[in-house]
């Protein structure tokens, strides 16, 4: 990422976080990282972090508690948070998720790839759009 801003990853699934952070370490992304294991702990999260608040979010959907669709609503709905760019990284391909998802302001949509290979070149494309974008902050 262009600055080395945290990035929030939010996912329930254990082995799924791992892979997520072996991916950006693979893409050489050395921002620190920060896990929440549903929409409540994230949320929690982004209340605490006033001042350092995460470069990016990377958004599982369907997760206990508060789902990515939950957190996403309240996040844009947050005049503080909203600016913050969320990508969905689900394993969800359904047309009204991704719908719902841009309906709700969501920056990308990305679909987890079981092939780890095509899964870094995912974080690749993330991150090279990222690096790209001129952000606010």
């Amino acid at each position: 990422m262009k600055t080395k801003k945290t990035i929030l990853v939010v996912e329930d699934d254990t082995i799924d976080q791992k892979i997520v952070k072996l991916a950006l370490l693979e893409n050489n992304i050395n921002n620190p990282v920060a896990i929440a294991n549903n929409g409540e702990e994230a949320y929690a999260y982004l209340q605490k972090a006033t001042d350092n608040l995460p470069g990016i979010i990377l958004l599982d959907l369907n997760m206990p508690k508060m789902n990515g669709h939950e957190l996403l609503l309240r996040i844009k709905k947050d005049d503080h948070l909203k600016s913050i760019p969320v990508v969905i990284l689900t394993s969800s391909q359904s047309e009204n998720d991704v719908i719902k998802s841009y309906q709700l302001s969501v920056a990308g949509y990305m679909v987890k790839q079981v092939d780890y290979t095509k899964f870094v070149e995912i974080i690749k494309q993330i991150n090279t759009y990222w690096t790209s974008s001129e952000m606010p902050y």
